[in-house]
């Protein structure tokens, strides 16, 4: 059963709006951040490695960001035009911003950190000015990143992005993308996050960001009362991961599908969830069964933290679906399934 629809005539799949980093991911492994010495530089942040994902998987993505006026943001500009998405509504900074610097660890498959550097930080500058109606128009969906809403003008440019989507019959997805920096307290988060919950038609998160979302509502809910709670709302689907425990879709209908995570060898600990965004939407647009999207997007979790990159190792659908195939050829056909 198709829970989501997508108008088909629209020439964009998917536009994003949120955060650009740079990352820096250590070669030097199994040591600390102080310990390494040698890294390699990436587009980052958790929108951009999602749209790279899915332009990867032959979608046509757009994207609303504020970069800086440097070889950074030229960097990022350059990356995207040869991935296949969109620039036309990203622009530089004018007052001297940066994009936020992203230093990893990996200390070891299980065990990453990361510092972040996010002073005058670039993304945040995103005004209401920036938002184009008409480019809204033009997508099937409206991805908001929970980030841009931790101060302003970001945030309310991002409001006004879900207002236009809403006004225009676009389905509004949002990925709760919480980082602890740039918010004030947690009564801030509920707020903002609950706002944009409350208009979304696909809401994406761990228990620790609905936990978030809903510290002012009803904090302390289940799994299944916070899904039939943001469905009640409007909400087609909402996802609630729990890392390695698997994740679970929750359909407006009462219908609930899970998943458990793809066995790997991985590397590091992140990266995985911006990977499961990309297969998992990828799986709608598509128009796949909910519980098969919910097996790419596991499979696309899996594979990312088995590599050194997020964005950089995004995979194209061929090698998604190989590696499922794989898997499933060594562990058996229920190998994800819970």
């Amino acid at each position: 059963m198709k829970y989501i629809t997508f108008d088909e005539d629209k020439p964009y799949d998917l536009i994003l709006l949120g955060r650009v980093a740079i990352d820096f991911n250590p070669l030097d492994y199994n040591k600390p951040l102080y310990e390494s010495e040698t890294f390699k530089k990436y587009v980052g942040g958790s929108p951009a490695n999602i749209a790279v994902g899915m332009a990867r998987l032959g979608k046509k993505i757009g994207f609303f960001a504020k970069v800086s006026d440097d070889q950074f943001g030229t960097f990022v500009e350059r990356y995207f035009e040869n991935e296949g998405i969109d620039i036309s509504h990203i622009s530089r900074c004018q007052n001297g911003e940066k994009l936020g610097l992203t230093f990893t660890e990996i200390l070891s498959p299980t065990e990453s950190s990361i510092l972040m550097y996010r002073g005058s930080i670039a993304d945040l500058q995103l005004s209401v000015e920036d938002i184009d109606e008409e480019y809204i128009k033009s997508a099937k969906a409206l991805l908001i990143s929970g980030t841009a809403l931790a101060a302003s003008p970001s945030r309310e440019a991002a409001l006004k992005a879900v207002s236009l989507a809403k006004k225009n019959q676009v389905p509004v997805i949002f990925d709760i993308d919480y980082r602890a920096y740039t918010w004030k307290n947690h009564d801030e988060i509920a707020i903002y996050y609950s706002a944009v919950a409350s208009q979304a038609d696909i809401i994406l998160g761990s228990r620790e960001e609905y936990d978030l979302t809903e510290n002012l509502i009803a904090p302390g809910r289940t799994d299944v009362e916070t899904a039939k709670a943001w469905c009640a709302k409007g909400a087609r689907i909402v996802v609630i991961k729990h890392g390695r425990e698997g994740s679970t879709a929750y359909a407006y209908d009462g219908n609930s599908f899970s998943i458990k995570p793809f066995p790997v060898k991985a590397l590091k600990g992140f990266g995985g969830g911006d990977g499961y965004a990309a297969a998992f939407l990828y799986g709608l647009l598509e128009g796949k069964e909910l519980l098969d999207c919910l097996e790419m997007g596991s499979a696309e979790a899996a594979m990312l933290v088995a590599s050194h990159a997020c964005s950089a190792d995004m995979p194209g659908a061929e090698a998604l679906y190989t590696f499922i195939r794989q898997c499933k050829d060594e562990y058996g056909e229920m190998v994800a399934r819970a």
